[in-house]
């Protein structure tokens, strides 16, 4: 076992649907953040670790900076904000276009003011020609100066090692934060929710995946090793809980089946999975209910 002499935290900042929790996975080589095609995907800051040599970093995924329009989304839009202080140093990630929107804008002032070394990753580099992306480097070349600038492709792991080399020397000399076997800070429980949570954003349209929240209400373990969880989805209108479970609950077993593969490989163990739906209306504008679904600061 490498004796961890450096140890530091980079935080992962963007626009909605860039890649951010894509690039999470990819680094520390496991899933621990979700994924969907679908903007504000991740909600909750999300912590994940990787020892690589002499090295521990910790990763600090973070929810897109938009326009909130709810509680909810005030309260992504603050952990956004939040996540360039009091950190060893901070990737923005954007995509290759030509263009700095005022997602981007608002992120290059607190990146300034935050005096910590700055890279910029240029995500989904498969995407474009080598002029296109040339010419992103410059234009944000001419909005700050950046510390490196890295182009990616988060989805194959293109230029991944290379964006590790320049973040190892950026972290400060100390021991580690978390234990050698630690992928994430987050609780079991919290995982299994967003799993669920995953599936419901894969496979519902529009707005509903945005309107529902995941309780887990049971979760434990038998003498056998099987796991028991019990699930219960929430969601915002009576019409929305009958999309959700379908026609004689053929969507809702789809999504618990997916939920409970994912689960198992997570967890190495057979996974006994219950879910239910219920409406509970606007939740999203209700603080109390905003942080009874685990959405606070703490």
């Amino acid at each position: 076992m490498t004796e961890i002499k450096k140890c530091g935290v980079i935080s992962l900042v963007g626009r909605p649907n860039v890649g951010k929790s894509t690039l999470t996975n990819t680094l520390v080589g496991e899933k621990v953040a979700i994924v969907s095609s679908k903007p504000q995907t991740t909600r909750n800051r999300i912590c994940a670790i990787l020892n690589r040599g002499d090295s521990q970093f910790v990763f600090l995924d973070t929810p897109g900076l938009h326009k909130a329009r709810t509680r909810l989304g005030d309260y992504m839009v603050k952990v956004a904000r939040q996540s360039v202080a009091d950190v060893d140093g901070v990737m923005l990630l954007v995509e290759p276009i030509a263009n700095i929107g005022p997602a981007e804008e608002e992120l290059i002032r607190c990146i300034r003011t935050l005096g910590a070394p700055a890279a910029l990753v240029i995500n989904k580099i498969d995407t474009v020609e080598k002029e296109e992306l040339l010419s992103v480097m410059a234009l944000y070349g001419q909005a700050h100066d950046w510390d490196a600038v890295v182009p990616i492709c988060a989805r194959t792991g293109e230029g991944v090692d290379e964006l590790l080399e320049v973040l190892s020397h950026w972290l400060p000399e100390g021991p580690q934060l978390f234990p050698d076997d630690m992928i994430t800070d987050q609780p079991e429980r919290k995982i299994m929710a967003e799993i669920v949570r995953e599936k419901l954003l894969r496979n519902l349209d529009k707005e509903i995946p945005h309107g529902t929240a995941v309780e887990v209400t049971k979760f434990s373990q038998r003498d056998n090793d099987i796991i028991d969880c019990h699930v219960t989805i929430y969601c915002e209108k009576e019409s929305h809980k009958g999309i959700i479970i379908g026609k004689k609950g053929a969507m809702l077993k789809k999504i618990s089946t997916q939920a409970r593969e994912d689960m198992e490989a997570f967890m190495g163990a057979k996974v006994y999975l219950e879910t239910w739906v219920k409406v509970k209306e606007n939740w999203r504008d209700d603080l109390g209910a905003v942080q009874n679904f685990g959405y606070t600061e703490d």
